[in-house]
């Protein structure tokens, strides 16, 4: 029995009501909220700020030697050289570098938090093979310590997914990674909400070994396919309702579902897609699909394979968030280089990043993209850091719809700011000071910002 069946026939049942009671004085109008968990973030209290002399990567390929960077009001209000501002905090950093906040758009922390007992893994809803309906904002607990110990590797802003185990596993979040209690008072403000899918052997394992669909890859296409031909459905009725309430009419509205809600929202194009994706061909067949429905594809998140298609994925404006040497843990992560990411990046237009999903690795980014670095260079690539720093910086923000706001170092955008003791490239380097809508929120010689979740007062 194919699980979308009462769907189908809810679907044809709001189709016949919405051709209904089309007469008389017009009902109170049906509409969809699209945000009912709003954002609580305010930004903690800053002052003005003045980093001189440091070497600076704006994130937009610069590198400025012995520059300033000015926090006025939680935003870059100037970048250049002997800036002055009276009354502002002078941060003296020769010797030192800045750069713009980093960015994870792959994490888990929250939804997979520490300690990591079974009451807590609250990041797969493993019931269905498409659950679009979930979102994994409503399973993050703040108090995760992995969120203090991602500050202090530099971490300002990123993006909680929901686990791979289904074809559709649910909307992502994406937050400012600032200390608090509740989850809508970290969540970034106006970022546009994510959904997780995943292509490969983690759905087709999972309810394969159940002995339900999808059992193969076949079977995982047909799966999507079935979910967006729903929602197709699904859209063009709520438009059909919308323009006959327009034209004066009293039509019935469609029956409310929050599975379709989410799979409108991607076709409408707000919700965004990262896809859990390895294979080349894979890729490049989710492409396909979203060509088929009228979507865009998104990020592509770990795609061992993507230097295969780094030509295909830069044509259709997809991001590829990866790691630089993570492989051969499964068939599907074998065929890998160490260069995946330099290749990527190579391309005209191409969007590279480097990701975590995990919540060590989440620590130390700068690391992760000093190796993608360097093994693109080892083979030719003349990647420099004002370059590379734009994997865990720019592209990262763009993936996320947010590069308007943070992302880079430039005038009227979030001071989102991490000043390292050196180039953050080196395997010595740290984050000593770390900004968030110019507030500090981590010093690494200064315990009051240092934050501790509560959880973890008065353990050993």
């Amino acid at each position: 029995m194919r699980h979308f069946a009462p769907s189908v026939m809810m679907i044809a049942l709001s189709a016949a009501l919405v051709g209904c009671n089309e007469s008389g004085p017009q009902d109170p109008k049906v509409t969809i909220n699209k945000n009912p968990y709003p954002s609580t973030y305010q930004a903690l209290p800053s002052s003005q700020t003045l980093i001189q002399n440091a070497v600076v990567l704006t994130g937009t390929g610069e590198r400025l030697d012995d520059a300033d960077v000015l926090l006025v009001d939680g935003k870059i209000s100037q970048i250049g050289q002997d800036l002055i501002a009276d009354g502002a905090t002078v941060i003296d950093a020769k010797g030192k570098w800045v750069t713009p906040g980093i960015i994870d758009v792959h994490s888990h922390l929250g939804a997979y938090p520490n300690p990591g007992v079974e009451s807590h893994q609250d990041g797969n809803e493993m019931t269905s093979p498409v659950t679009a309906e979930v979102w994994v904002e409503h399973s993050v607990w703040p108090q995760d310590p992995g969120f203090n110990t991602a500050r202090a590797g530099g971490i300002t802003t990123m993006q909680i997914l929901p686990g791979s185990a289904n074809l559709i596993g649910g909307r992502g979040v994406t937050l400012k990674n600032v200390p608090a209690h509740t989850m809508q008072a970290m969540k970034f403000p106006d970022a546009p909400y994510g959904l997780k899918m995943a292509c490969g052997e983690n759905p087709k394992r999972v309810y394969g070994s159940r002995h339900v669909a999808p059992q193969t890859r076949m079977g995982n296409m047909a799966g999507y396919r079935d979910a967006f031909v729903l929602a197709t459905e699904y859209k063009m009725a709520w438009e059909k309702y919308d323009r006959d309430y327009a034209a004066g009419k009293n039509p019935e509205a469609p029956k409310r579902d929050l599975m379709l809600d989410t799979l409108k929202g991607v076709l409408d194009g707000e919700v965004m897609i990262h896809n859990h994706c390895y294979k080349a061909e894979e890729m490049a067949m989710m492409i396909d699909l979203s060509k088929e429905f009228g979507y865009h594809a998104g990020t592509f998140h770990h795609g061992i394979e993507a230097y295969k298609i780094a030509d295909l994925l830069a044509e259709n404006k997809n991001c590829a968030a990866l790691w630089p040497d993570w492989w051969g843990f499964k068939m599907e992560a074998y065929d890998m280089v160490h260069e995946n990411i330099a290749i990527v990046n190579a391309v005209k237009n191409s969007c590279a990043i480097v990701h975590s999903d995990s919540d060590t690795t989440i620590q130390r980014l700068n690391q992760e993209a000093a190796k993608a670095m360097t093994s693109g260079n080892h083979i030719g690539y003349d990647i420099k850091e004002q370059d590379a720093i734009t994997w865990i910086t720019a592209n990262p923000a763009k993936s996320l719809g947010i590069l308007d706001k943070t992302g880079t170092l430039e005038s009227g955008k979030q001071a989102d700011v991490v000043i390292w003791n050196q180039n953050p490239f080196s395997v010595y380097a740290h984050a000593e000071q770390v900004f968030i809508d110019g507030a500090k929120v981590f010093d690494r010689y200064d315990e009051k910002y240092q934050a501790k979740s509560d959880f973890m007062l008065g353990q050993r």
